[in-house]
């Protein structure tokens, strides 16, 4: 249970797997301080946590490969983005094994990126966005068919219904409501620190507006994902950018191509009157 373990004062305790080991494995967890070390992503758990950059970064990757050649939706960078930072969750960190994920979480993430493109990691022999090195890629919908499947072929353990959980068992597992809130409550105690860092990676205004229309039973789940994990944002927003750039110099390259093809049938019909007028 993730209170038990807090209660108990717990120490950190590597996943395994694709998960890369605790720099702290054995210690409580702790603040991370500012430095080569400090949290790329998931810094709504900066206060308390077993993760570093060694966390993070690769964590950090993985979303840019989800919102670039992975083809994902905001929806879908957002919810994937609060599944890799289950590893920074200190109340994770202190429990064997990968992150204990909640079903419910699982089928959001599955019905936000069923279209995106994933692939099998070699290496990891678990499912990941697709990277532009990957051979074989597919929908998510053509790997897994359920967000069961997803987590597990992700790395990621899974609390099921099946384990008969109800209200504050819920608890034992992260991404459910006990567990969002509480993350949630980690945001609001740091949130002028937040702010600021929101700043600097722009925070998108519209999605605030976008959560704060949301059904008041689907706001924790999501507003976690979009007002403190906020890379999915900002590489979508870059990918939009990009692909607006991209366009733009398609039709200059294309405009120049047919400016050249008028000059040259310019001159060649500059050169037939002259032919015609000496003869």
């Amino acid at each position: 249970m993730f209170v038990d373990a807090e209660k108990s004062g717990g120490v950190c305790i590597s996943k395994g797997g694709r998960f890369p080991s605790y720099s702290s494995e054995g210690k409580p967890p702790k603040k991370v301080s500012r430095g080569s070390k400090d949290l790329t992503l998931c810094r709504v758990f900066k206060k308390k946590t077993c993760c570093d950059a060694s966390q993070t970064h690769p964590a950090l990757l993985t979303i840019r490969k989800l919102a670039s050649t992975g083809e994902a939706s905001q929806d879908c960078l957002n919810l994937w983005e609060l599944l890799e930072c289950s590893i920074c969750d200190p109340r994770v960190g202190v429990q064997p094994g990968p992150p204990r994920i909640c079903a419910s979480l699982c089928d959001k993430v599955f019905d936000a990126c069923f279209d995106a493109y994933f692939s099998m990691d070699a290496n990891k022999r678990v499912l990941a966005p697709c990277g532009v090195h990957d051979f074989v890629c597919g929908r998510v919908s053509e790997w897994v068919s359920n967000g069961t499947e997803l987590c597990h072929a992700a790395g990621f353990a899974i609390k099921t219904s099946e384990d008969h959980y109800t209200g504050a068992d819920e608890t034992s597992c992260y991404g459910g409501k006990d567990s969002l809130e509480s993350i949630a409550d980690s945001w609001k105690a740091s949130r002028s620190d937040v702010t600021q860092k929101d700043a600097n990676v722009g925070l998108s205004e519209d999605f605030l507006q976008w959560v704060q229309a949301m059904p008041i039973n689907e706001r924790v789940s999501w507003a976690v994902g979009g007002l403190v994990l906020t890379a999915g944002l900002l590489f979508i927003s870059k990918r939009k950018s990009h692909t607006q750039r991209q366009k733009f110099v398609n039709i200059q390259r294309t405009a120049r191509k047919l400016e050249g093809k008028l000059t040259h049938k310019s001159i060649l019909l500059t050169q037939g009157d002259r032919i015609q007028s000496q003869r």
